[in-house]
């Protein structure tokens, strides 16, 4: 079963298909500074590898994986010093994902799944509310939420050592997935260069700093840019797009019976 991409379809090729197997998958990111080496939409691209692989694991189990555009716009406070970062209101994004979510379940899809990349506070908090909010009793009811985050355990612990310190924003671990990704997005030569950042970010947030550069972040990166390889960035996919397919088989168990029963 391959991996069905909602922006390439007819809409009546999206109306044929069986809906109540149909897990609708939207990648998350920011349009925020990523050091002077990777490109302004890393969040995107490594929310977009998630989002891929996930559907390529849930497809092979005989769900029905529908990739959505994504969501390339968000709160990005801790960036906003540096040029490039766009970053729109928090309620903003809760209300555009619950839009989404009601849309999806008006075409009686089953399960709307975030693919999230951009670890902001308050991003985050954005989704979870969005998520409270779909879970209510009204015209997006019927559809499933799923947003497996990475920040908390479990799905934490399985990523990498850098990811772990918090010292991961532009890093090793970032890089990585970018040069598996979009290697050419890179600049090599100036990754290369830069000295390691050991400033943990998530410690800087719960001290209640409030930018990077109050973080210790003054060129928007921190951890090791040089370390990264294309090699832990695949490996890393994998793993994210692990954590996703076992989140929405969590959610709604019965997708497997379903889908075993209709593979081709």
């Amino acid at each position: 079963m391959s991996v069905l991409s909602l922006a390439e379809m007819t809409w009546e090729e999206l109306r044929d298909l069986a809906s109540a197997r149909v897990v609708a998958i939207l990648p998350v990111g920011a349009t925020e500074a990523h050091g002077p080496h990777l490109p302004l939409a890393t969040d995107v691209i490594i929310a977009e590898a998630m989002a891929r692989r996930g559907a390529e694991i849930l497809s092979a189990r005989g769900v029905h994986a529908l990739l959505l555009p994504p969501l390339a716009y968000t709160a990005a406070g801790y960036a906003a010093g540096f040029a490039g970062t766009l970053s729109i209101r928090p309620e903003t994004v809760t209300a555009l994902i619950v839009d989404i979510a009601r849309g999806l379940a008006g075409h009686g899809l089953r399960a709307l799944v975030v693919a999230n990349a951009h670890l902001d506070p308050t991003h985050i908090a954005s989704i979870t509310r969005a998520g409270a909010e779909v879970a209510t009793p009204g015209d997006a009811g019927s559809l499933a939420f799923v947003f497996p985050d990475v920040t908390r355990k479990p799905w934490a612990l399985r990523l990498t050592d850098e990811f772990k310190s918090g010292a991961c924003h532009a890093g090793q671990y970032e890089g990585s997935v970018v040069m598996a990704e979009r290697p050419a997005l890179v600049r090599e030569q100036v990754r290369r260069d830069l000295p390691v950042n050991p400033s943990s970010l998530s410690v800087a947030i719960r001290a209640g700093l409030g930018t990077f550069e109050e973080a210790g972040g003054p060129r928007a990166y921190f951890g090791n840019p040089a370390g990264a390889t294309a090699e832990e960035g695949r490996a890393t996919i994998d793993v994210l797009g692990g954590i996703l397919a076992e989140a929405v088989l969590a959610a709604v168990p019965d997708l497997l019976d379903q889908g075993k029963n209709t593979v081709a």
